[in-house]
Formats: structure tokens, C-alpha cells, sequence
């Protein structure tokens, strides 16, 4: 387990139609509004979210990803990482209290992603909507495909493996695998984690040159059935299908790919294991040993490798490589004459 995060607990991303994006969330994804800002951001959570929310949407002329939140292990912790991270030549901002957390550090990161660590976060208890369970922090949803928790995002960066040991590094994020080409040593996807999960944090590779961008936010589940179940609901109400549902190699979550009304893309997952070894050294899948479908029968949506905000002609690789077409963007972008 890192020794100065213990979880991912809020992301940010923006919308060009606010209220659109929110009514998907509520009425179709079954996650409940909780609070709105003057400026327009939406608050939302999740039924299982241990604290106030998990989920902001926010105005933005196109859909990005614009801030993680992670709690740190402690007080102390806070203050250690954001040391290391000083200690890199990066200089970011302390905030006092806002949005729910207690005072806060907020930096971006070499490949362009804001990071937010806080340590004082309050637990959720019901406020009117109490569970008969003393542990749950609110009762369990009535919608047909409400996710319990936030899971993981999916970011993109123009180096896989640097990314990873950067964040590994610095902050101690565990690395946990990594898809290189069955073609040629080119890393196209990593995951990395601050817990026992097989990941909080994903890198897919981004031929790209716009910083910070991402390719998803995920949510979890409790079973199989509950995620086949949330295919028919979002289906029935008029949401397709992207990708899946199958199961990734890397992690063995169970998968269901879809959009919400900005474009931007979001996964359900479920399933997979949990890994406690303390000196768990990287695994190197390769695409065809199922790295992205374990079954090794399902091609990849072209679309997968759009990533936010949009960059045409500059796609991302995924966990089950390179897509024919895009070789010469991803795996090497300086071959063209005066790119170098």
C-alpha cells in the first residue's frame, strides 16, 4: 500500500452542456445529486461513497478531466508528498478548506494532470436517506443500475513508463502491469495503484500533444449480474453500448464501456482480485495474451482510443494496443520530417 495515498475520492471533468451530462449521471446512471455551486459545478455521489461525493461536473467548453482527488494516509502524509513533490522542481498551491475537504494540495503533474491530496474528509451518514445498515453510508439505490463506488480513471500520457515510475516515485504509487506490443517494445498501457485493488489509476499511450488528457472514469459494481443488468437499463433509455461486456485481462474486472451526453467516456466494472504482496514486481502482458479481453475473441472499438479533451488525427493506444491505421502516430510520432 502507498505510504502517502490510501484511495482516490473525487474527480472533476467538464461539460459543455452541464445539466445534460448531470440528468445521465441521476436519471440513467442512477447517481444522486448532492450539491451545486454558484459557478455552476454539480456535486454527485454514489449510494456506497464513503464521503459527501464522488463526482463533480463542472462547465468547460469540451469534456476533460480537470482535477483527481486523493486522500492521503494522515496528516502527515499530506505533508510528506507534498514535499517529494516540491522536491521535483514542481511548485503547486495549498488551498484552506473547500468543497467538503479539509486544506488541500494541488499541483500538475510532468504530463499535464492536476492532482488535488487532502487528508481531513468527513464520512458521509445518510442526511435523510440513512441506511438500516450501520455500515453503509446511505441505503442502496432503487435505480436499475446505480454503481456503488467510485472505482478508477483512466488517464493519457505521451510515456507510459515514465509516467508510472514519476508517480511511483514520488508519490508511491505501487505499479502493477503493463501492455507492451506484440509488434515492438512499445508500452501502450499501465495501471497503477495506492491500495490492494489491481488499480485506481490507469495510463494509456497518447500520440497526442495536448497535456493532461484522459480516456475514462470508472465505477464499481457489486456483481456480474448487476452490470448486465445496467447494459439493459442504459440500452432501454437510449445509451449504447461502447465496448464489452467482458473481462480484462490485466486486473479481471468484468467491463462495460459506454458515453454520457458530453462525449465523455465511462466505465462499470466489477470483479477482479485484490493483491496484498508488498514486493509485487510489474507483470508484462502483451495485447494478444488478452491483456484488454481476457478471452481473446473481442476487437476493440476503434472509438476506444478517443481520449478528452479531443485531439482529431491524435489517437490514444488502449490495454489491447495499437489499432492498424494508427501505428506510425503512436509508436513513433518523430518520423515524420521536422517532428523530431
Amino acid at each position: 500500500m502507498s505510504k502517502y495515498l490510501s484511495q482516490l475520492t473525487e474527480l472533476e471533468l467538464t461539460s459543455p452542456d452541464v445539466e445534460a451530462s448531470v440528468a445521465f449521471y441521476e436519471k440513467q446512471f442512477g447517481l444522486r445529486v448532492i450539491d451545486r455551486d454558484d459557478d455552476g459545478s454539480v456535486y454527485l455521489r454514489c449510494w456506497g461513497d464513503y464521503y459527501r461525493h464522488s463526482l463533480v461536473i463542472s462547465p468547460g467548453e469540451q469534456p476533460a478531466l480537470v482535477n483527481m482527488a486523493w486522500r492521503t494516509q494522515s496528516a502527515e502524509a499530506l505533508e510528506q508528498a507534498a514535499a517529494q513533490v516540491e522536491a521535483e522542481g514542481i511548485t503547486g498551491s495549498w488551498h484552506e478548506p473547500r468543497r467538503g475537504h479539509g486544506r488541500s494540495y494541488q499541483f500538475t503533474g510532468p504530463w499535464g494532470h492536476t492532482l488535488e491530496l487532502y487528508w481531513e474528509l468527513p464520512r458521509f451518514h445518510g442526511e435523510g436517506n440513512a441506511s438500516i445498515f450501520p455500515d453503509r453510508p446511505e441505503k442502496k439505490s432503487s435505480h436499475g443500475a446505480a454503481p456503488r463506488t467510485l472505482d478508477h480513471v483512466t488517464i493519457a500520457a505521451t510515456d507510459v513508463r515514465a509516467f508510472c515510475e514519476w508517480y511511483s516515485r514520488v508519490l508511491d504509487f505501487r505499479i502493477m502491469a503493463y501492455t507492451e506490443l506484440d509488434e515492438a517494445p512499445i508500452t501502450v498501457f499501465g495501471v497503477l495503484t495506492t491500495n490492494e485493488k489491481s488499480h485506481d489509476l490507469g495510463i494509456v499511450l497518447d500520440s497526442s500533444q495536448i497535456p493532461g488528457r484522459s480516456n475514462h472514469i470508472a465505477f464499481w459494481t457489486d456483481s456480474y449480474e448487476e452490470l448486465a443488468h445496467a447494459a439493459d437499463v442504459l440500452m432501454e433509455n437510449g445509451t449504447m453500448i461502447e465496448y464489452g461486456p467482458s473481462i480484462h485481462g490485466i486486473g479481471e474486472q468484468v467491463f462495460l464501456y459506454f458515453r454520457e451526453p458530453s462525449g465523455y467516456r465511462v466505465e462499470l466494472n466489477t470483479g477482479g482480485y485484490r493483491n496484498y504482496v508488498p514486493d509485487w514486481e510489474p507483470t508484462v502482458w502483451k495485447p494478444s495474451q488478452g491483456s484488454a479481453s481476457i478471452y481473446r475473441n473481442a476487437s476493440l472499438p476503434m472509438s476506444m482510443t478517443e481520449s478528452f479533451p479531443p485531439d482529431p488525427g491524435h489517437p490514444t493506444a488502449t490495454e489491447e494496443g495499437v489499432l492498424e491505421g494508427t501505428e506510425d502516430q503512436l509508436i513513433n510520432p518523430y518520423a515524420k520530417r521536422g517532428n523530431g
